[in-house]
């Protein structure tokens, strides 16, 4: 344990922000996750829609310093491009 003043406040400040950035990670792997398992069940629709909470996930977590922003960026390209396979896949299956 710090025995300084100011390392304590840095080791409380440092759970504080730890916690933050975790529900920040949580917030967009947890939506991630059920695009792709719905994309999975042939609910593309469904995912579509979850697909602008997902952006929103990914942007707070670049811009909190939780993930850098080329990965964000990465993140919704590679998700959307999953989707539109899908649901390519899908529309072509249904005729």
């Amino acid at each position: 344990m710090p025995i300084i003043r100011a390392a304590k406040k840095s080791l409380r400040q440092a759970k504080k922000h730890r916690q933050e950035n975790l529900k920040k990670r949580e917030a967009f792997k947890s939506v991630i996750k059920k695009i792709k398992k719905l994309t999975l069940t042939k609910e593309t629709g469904e995912a579509a829609k979850l697909l602008s909470q997902a952006y929103k996930a990914l942007d707070k977590a670049a811009k909190g310093g939780v993930i850098k922003k080329n990965t964000a960026s990465r993140n919704k390209s590679r998700l959307t491009k999953f989707l539109n396979k899908a649901s390519k896949q899908v529309t072509s299956t249904s005729k």
